[in-house]
């Protein structure tokens, strides 16, 4: 939880220097993408990683949320299975490539993050 601290406190620069190494070592889907996944009956669990009151706004259909700082701590509550294909998003993408990237450094192989989040997706409706 220390990583996350030290990101919430970052200037900006130095977090947009994290995240793009973030996106550097995952995998990132466009709206479309991820509806062509879902339409098509893919086997995956689809995690929110926005806080409470963004997820009260909406979420995207199906999703399991798990706020940003508790996906690490909180992620054997969705699967233990370390080849499970995970889909993360956010509100625009950053914090779901983190929380991918955390993931993949923990084991998780299949790991993929909306690149727009939410934001995106509302948009793309």
């Amino acid at each position: 939880m220390v990583l996350v601290k030290e990101i919430l406190t970052m200037p900006l620069p130095e977090f947009n220097q994290l995240v793009n190494e973030a996106k550097k070592e995952i995998q990132e889907i466009s709206p479309v993408e991820l509806k062509k996944m879902q339409q098509s009956g893919d086997d995956f669990v689809l995690i929110d990683v926005r806080e409470p009151d963004e997820t009260a706004r909406g979420t995207i259909p199906g999703a399991v949320a798990i706020p940003r700082g508790m996906v690490e701590h909180n992620i054997d509550k969705v699967t233990t299975d370390k080849n499970k294909k995970l889909v993360l998003y956010c509100g625009g993408g950053s914090r779901s490539a983190l929380a991918a990237w955390m993931l993949k450094k923990m084991g998780f192989k299949n790991v993929i993050s909306l690149a727009t989040g939410y934001r995106g997706w509302e948009q793309s409706k």
